[in-house]
């Protein structure tokens, strides 16, 4: 699954965004010299000028010729004034002639700050989220294709509701979460017995907030604890291997939303539960989305992993329980 160099394929995109800039403000350039030949004529006079000023400072010890250069200053100042002044006179907006970056925060360079850009976090969750199985699935598991005539309309007298119409106020809850995504900081604990419906269910949630540009990370407990092993104790030689773990462990902690399919099927130990905790805490103090589907019920959580992880759950998690029938028997019986 996560074989290949991610970190490489993100900045041969960045460098090919940055080309594309550089092209397509060519041929602005050429566009207006073209249709404004004066903004041309001063744009030779201004790069005379500048070199001009450029070897004023070379070849004049510093303080010297001080006048003549803040008059040269002033020069450029003017005629740069004058291209703005065409520009505007011809209907062409301030920044015509600028380079136009996809992101702008940091010039499609995928580093801000001294840290990684929060588009290249997005671009590496997106990459490593195309690698998995789960994209193709998408296609046919989504709100579009969401039947809840697969619950059956019979009261559970162990909850007072039917199936059916626990699982229309789930889902309706669910694109409350989706629509207030960016306003309203939530995570979501989803659990029920085999075959209910999770899976598809967190399958609707990642297709939604990936058509909205959201970063998400869809990853199975198994997968979550394997990178987890790879970033901790991984011995690899390969650069850009390597490179790629410590991406996929950053888009873990900081993806805009992190979906943890099947909690319980993985190996738990003392390290699984310190490196899940450690996640979990990560993203609530970051305030980034966790949605986690098990079959597991919630008590089971203090047991199997630990008190703050259960505590974790109860107190910043919206706590949906999915009743019914397996949909897969429901479904070869009306067959």
């Amino acid at each position: 699954m996560l074989n290949n160099s991610l970190y490489q394929t993100i900045m041969r995109d960045y460098n090919r965004r940055q080309a594309e800039a550089k092209h397509a403000q060519d041929l602005r350039t050429r566009e207006i010299f073209s249709k404004l030949p004066e903004y041309e004529t001063l744009e030779q006079e201004i790069i005379t000028l500048c070199a001009g000023e450029a070897r004023s400072r070379v070849l004049k010890p510093e303080g010297a010729g001080e006048t003549s250069r803040r008059e040269l200053h002033d020069r450029i100042s003017r005629l740069k004034s004058r291209q703005l002044k065409l520009l505007l006179d011809a209907g062409y907006p301030e920044d015509y002639l600028e380079l136009h970056y996809t992101c702008p925060r940091c010039k499609d360079t995928g580093f801000y700050e001294n840290d990684l850009c929060p588009c290249f976090r997005q671009a590496a969750a997106r990459r490593i989220y195309d690698q998995t199985k789960i994209a193709p699935i998408l296609e046919k598991e989504n709100f579009g294709t969401f039947r809840i005539d697969y619950y059956s309309e019979t009261v559970d007298p162990r909850f007072g509701i039917s199936p059916a119409e626990n699982m229309r106020t789930i889902a309706a809850r669910c694109q409350q979460y989706i629509k207030h995504f960016d306003t309203r900081f939530a995570n979501l604990f989803i659990y029920g017995e085999t075959g209910v419906g999770k899976s598809f269910l967190t399958h609707c949630i990642a297709n939604e907030l990936l058509k909205s540009s959201h970063s998400v990370l869809y990853l199975t407990a198994f997968e979550l604890i394997e990178a987890f092993e790879k970033h901790t104790f991984g011995d690899n030689d390969d650069r850009e291997d390597s490179l790629y773990e410590d991406t996929l462990f950053d888009s873990i902690l900081n993806c805009d939303a992190l979906i943890i399919d099947d909690l319980g099927t993985e190996t738990v130990n003392n390290f699984t539960v310190s490196q899940l905790f450690l996640c979990l805490n990560h993203r609530q103090q970051s305030r980034k989305s966790t949605i986690i589907s098990t079959n597991l019920p919630v008590e089971a959580i203090q047991d199997i992993y630990s008190e703050r992880i259960f505590s974790r759950i109860i107190s910043y998690y919206e706590i949906f329980l999915i009743i019914g029938e397996d949909i897969r028997f429901r479904i070869a019986r009306n067959r």
